[in-house]
């Protein structure tokens, strides 16, 4: 949408973009952006608070009095938590997310994954449905193919439709979409920051997650640079890159 605005803009219709990733925002130099630190998915909060969705739309619309750009503020307060919300009653307990003792991460991710799998069918039977599988592959798959570049080994080939900045993508989201859907079948009311905060404080696949963005940062090719810096790790949970 920030790359649209400018074609717009170019035809005299003034525009104001909301970004939930800063760094796209500052290389795209939309003309007027809203920087905003909400998950992805909630340009404008949390749901169901109207009062504080009003209040971003009018920072984000107040932007149109700036007559010079590109602009490109930062929204200053997190969302607030629901009325309601007295914490995540029930987190699940995982033993303590180290590496294991030969240095690899996935014999301890798949012994997460074995732990997590009743609350995984529960969580898939309510709802009837799951956003596992976008890799293609069973979720001990996804684990292998994210473990073993975490671990330092070659990329596995992802064949000739695919790069692997593209596969590596796919098994993180079905990982992370197999820990949160687990996670929420658990009693309370966990937020998505409680989510967050679990998936990337707490399991060893958020460690093995954030091996693998140390080692694609590092990387010659653009898509895994890209891969390790922007589109795994959330801007919330920034601060534990490197650990």
């Amino acid at each position: 949408m920030c790359a649209l605005a400018h074609y717009l803009e170019r035809k005299g219709i003034a525009t104001v973009a909301i970004a939930l990733v800063h760094e796209h925002a500052e290389a795209i130099g939309n003309p007027r952006t809203l920087s905003v630190p909400f998950e992805l998915g909630r340009p404008l909060g949390a749901p169901d608070n109207p009062e504080f969705q009003l209040e971003v739309l009018r920072a984000a619309l107040h932007l149109l009095d700036r007559p010079v750009g590109p602009v490109l503020e930062e929204f200053p307060d997190l969302a607030p938590e629901p009325a309601d919300y007295e914490g995540w009653a029930c987190p699940i307990s995982l033993p303590r997310p180290e590496t294991a003792p030969d240095g690899s991460h996935e014999r301890r991710v798949v012994d997460e994954i074995a732990r997590l799998r009743p609350w995984w069918d529960l969580a898939t039977e309510r709802r009837g449905r799951t956003t596992v599988g976008a890799g293609g592959g069973d979720i001990e798959e996804a684990a292998r193919i994210v473990c073993r570049y975490a671990d330092g080994a070659e990329g596995d080939d992802p064949g000739p439709e695919r790069t692997l900045s593209r596969a590596l993508k796919l098994a993180c989201d079905d990982l992370m979409a197999f820990y949160t859907e687990a996670a929420t079948a658990q009693p309370g009311g966990a937020t998505s920051q409680d989510l967050s905060d679990w998936f990337w404080g707490e399991t060893a696949a958020g460690r093995a997650l954030l091996a693998l963005c140390q080692r694609a940062v590092s990387e010659d090719d653009k898509g895994m640079q890209l891969l390790g810096s922007l589109l795994i790790l959330p801007r919330s949970q920034a601060h534990r890159a490197g650990a």
